[in-house]
């Protein structure tokens, strides 16, 4: 069972898709948004949630207070069910934007126009660091002046290649998931 932890949708359970993904452990995200909160780096910001599968990252950013959020995998209907959920949860006043595509990850970054202040990027741990490295370079035009760009993946993998416009801040280890905190110069 995966749940929003905090905010204004704190507790409410989201579905999760049947296969193909690994939902980020309640533990992990806990500590993701304890450490942005922390950095006063969630709300009002615009957040970019790339392999979004369920959704999680994004909507619990929504829930504490982003302004505008943007989900995106190739099966999206997951997100989008939960979006709709989150959504209805929403205090009057408060509401914030939340766009899910079913785009392929590589091609929405090709052709985005709109800047992220805030950017989780979980894709499967199958996927290949040369393809991390394009999705990475791909984002750095997007990336506002001070973004964040947490990146998840098995922590038997190794650090991916950093494009020039964004530095990596630390690693922090999880059991088997590494986050990677890595922000714009």
């Amino acid at each position: 069972m995966t749940r929003i932890i905090a905010g204004w949708a704190g507790s409410l359970t989201i579905a999760v898709p049947g296969s193909g993904t690994r939902p980020t452990s309640d533990r992990v995200r806990e500590a993701i948004f304890s450490a942005l909160e922390a950095r006063d780096a969630i709300a009002g910001f615009r957040v970019l949630d790339l392999y979004a599968g369920s959704g999680a990252l994004g909507l619990e950013a929504a829930s504490r207070g982003a302004s505008h959020v943007t989900l995106v995998d190739r099966n999206i209907q997951t997100g989008k069910l939960n979006a709709a959920r989150i959504l209805k949860q929403a205090p009057k006043g408060t509401k914030p934007t939340i766009e899910t595509t079913s785009q392929a990850v590589q091609p929405f970054l090709t052709s985005a126009r709109v800047f992220w202040d805030l950017v989780f990027m979980d894709p499967p741990y199958e996927l290949g660091l040369a393809d991390i490295a394009q999705n990475l370079e791909a984002l750095v035009p997007r990336l506002s002046p001070g973004a964040i760009v947490v990146l998840e993946r098995s922590s038997r993998t190794p650090e991916p290649e950093w494009p020039a416009g964004l530095t990596l801040e630390r690693r922090k280890d999880y059991g088997d998931t590494a986050l990677f905190w890595a922000s714009t110069e």
